[in-house]
């Protein structure tokens, strides 16, 4: 069962649109929460719809990719980033 921390992150990735991404620390941040980046990322992790859920958008805020947990893992989150950045 999902916490309501989770709750609040999976909605606030699906706001974030179509070839564009943020960063754990955004969401976090946005969240009120601007030191849970963790949190956001774990939230993530226990996401029960990843592709549909959009949470390969969500990266960390150095650049770097950060993890995925869809089958594929994070090989699959750079494919889906670079397809939609064309």
């Amino acid at each position: 069962m999902a916490t309501e921390f989770q709750k609040a992150v999976w909605n606030e990735i699906d706001k974030i649109p179509y070839g564009t991404t943020k960063s754990y620390k955004e969401i976090a941040t946005i969240l009120g929460k601007p030191g849970a980046s963790r949190a956001v990322a774990n939230a993530c992790g226990k996401n029960p719809t990843p592709i549909i859920r959009p949470c390969h958008r969500v990266i960390c805020s150095s650049g770097k990719i950060g993890g995925y947990s869809a089958n594929g893992g994070t090989r699959l989150k750079k494919v889906l980033l670079k397809i939609e950045s064309t």
